[in-house]
């Protein structure tokens, strides 16, 4: 499979998730706006290799065969810091943890927080209605199969190495979906509507 074929198999299957995500209040918007949300996961997800993406989607596919939705399953361990009287209610009842795979996971996340500086980094930051890019990317890795954890933080642990962050490329990716050649061009156009 080509990559963008990988990219939009991925996004599908997790909009699929997503927008069956039941929220307490009712659909979310954000739930019916397809449109950005492919913009903003294909833009995470071009940054991935094949082997990579390959191995989420079949995440994706197995946990849709299972009856799970990782979608939900993100958004419930993310109560774990946000929520944790009412994460510790339904904490038995999410997939158990790989311990390897938890450590991995950990320096994805500690590579992310230092690529990130324009929202809340650190859990201790979290409140209700504000969750940290720390506790969203930790809660989302937490759904990923022991192998693609390490496909991701084998893919992590090189871009550190080389200097390259994932989160400038994920933006240029955003704003190029968006019409704008680059993060410069994109930031010209809206200082000069201010």
């Amino acid at each position: 499979m080509e990559h963008k074929t990988l990219v939009d198999a991925v996004v599908t299957a997790e909009w699929e998730m997503f927008s069956n995500v039941q929220n307490v209040g009712g659909k979310a918007s954000c739930q019916m706006d397809p449109k950005t949300f492919r913009i903003m996961r294909s833009s995470q997800m071009d940054n991935w290799d094949d082997e990579l993406l390959g191995s989420y989607l079949e995440d994706l596919l197995n946990a849709r065969l299972e009856g799970r939705n990782l979608v939900t399953e993100k958004y419930a361990r993310m109560m774990e810091s946000t929520f944790p009287e009412e994460y510790a209610q339904l904490a038995d009842s999410l997939p158990p943890l790989d311990p390897e795979a938890m450590a991995q996971v950990d320096d994805i996340v500690a590579a992310h927080v230092s690529w990130k500086e324009d929202r809340p980094l650190r859990s201790r930051d979290d409140r209700p209605g504000w969750v940290s890019m720390e506790t969203y990317l930790r809660a989302e890795l937490r759904t990923y199969s022991p192998k693609t954890i390490a496909l991701y933080h084998r893919a992590t642990m090189e871009r550190l190495r080389k200097g390259e962050s994932e989160a400038e490329q994920n933006l240029l990716h955003q704003v190029q979906q968006y019409g704008f050649e680059d993060i410069e061009s994109a930031e010209k156009h809206f200082s000069a509507r201010r």
